[in-house]
């Protein structure tokens, strides 16, 4: 087993599936491949990888649809988009369902494997342990990755996960968008980009995320999060 981590490729393009499989294994990494939705969803089934390298374009399923299904199904690990469509309504949309990142093709190899090394380091415990913090009824522990309430544990993606552990790391500080984006390894920096993540993140940890008691908006600055009962 590679010592960098497990990866599902899903890719109908049987050239690119194959260097990208034999690139990635060279790297250190475990690699399984996929030709369609249908197939990666069998293989997660019987699988639980590190990270999924997904194609957009693909006959019949879309990358953007499983996507979203997976994460309606619970699905947590994190997800790069591969597409030649890069336009920035492209990657919004690929944000919106529920992706990590987007890489825009052609891309070198060696990219993706920063890409990928940045998303799975940020999963890693914060380098000065933060206690848990109370979100209302809720209580965020970062060392276990929970977000507990009393109607059970709420999944986060790994995003999510690493946005609201870097946001309580530094309670009650302004994050820039910047700091957002290097928190989530993420090389886009629009503003729709970073507001797609935080709206996800509100729908976990607010009662009405149009009206935020945690997680606000500092016009012109970022966002900060002030926890409390």
């Amino acid at each position: 087993m590679g010592e960098d981590g497990h990866i599902l490729i899903v890719d109908d393009d049987v050239r690119l599936r194959g260097l990208l499989s034999r690139f990635l294994t060279e790297r250190g990494f475990r690699v399984t491949t996929a030709e369609t939705a249908a197939e990666a969803r069998d293989r997660l089934r019987f699988m639980q990888p590190d990270l999924i390298v997904l194609d957009v374009m693909m006959p019949g399923e879309s990358g953007i649809e499983l996507i979203t299904r997976l994460r309606r199904e619970g699905l947590t690990l994190p997800v790069i988009l591969l597409t030649a469509r890069g336009a920035p309504e492209d990657r919004i949309a690929g944000f919106e369902a529920g992706a990590d990142d987007y890489l825009p093709k052609p891309f070198a190899p060696d990219e993706l494997v920063l890409r990928i090394r940045a998303i799975l380091r940020r999963a890693a415990p914060p380098a000065q342990p933060i206690g848990p913090v109370q979100l209302g009824d809720a209580i965020f522990d970062p060392e276990r990755g929970e977000l507990r309430s009393p109607d059970g544990t709420k999944r986060l993606t790994g995003g999510e996960l690493a946005l609201l552990a870097a946001l309580a790391q530094r309670p009650g500080t302004v994050l820039s968008r910047e700091e957002i984006a290097a928190a989530l390894a993420m090389d886009d920096t629009s503003e729709r980009a970073i507001d797609v993540q935080v709206t996800r993140l509100r729908r976990k940890i607010e009662r009405d995320p149009r009206e935020p008691r945690f997680l606000h908006t500092v016009r012109g600055r970022g966002y900060v999060l002030k926890p409390g009962h």
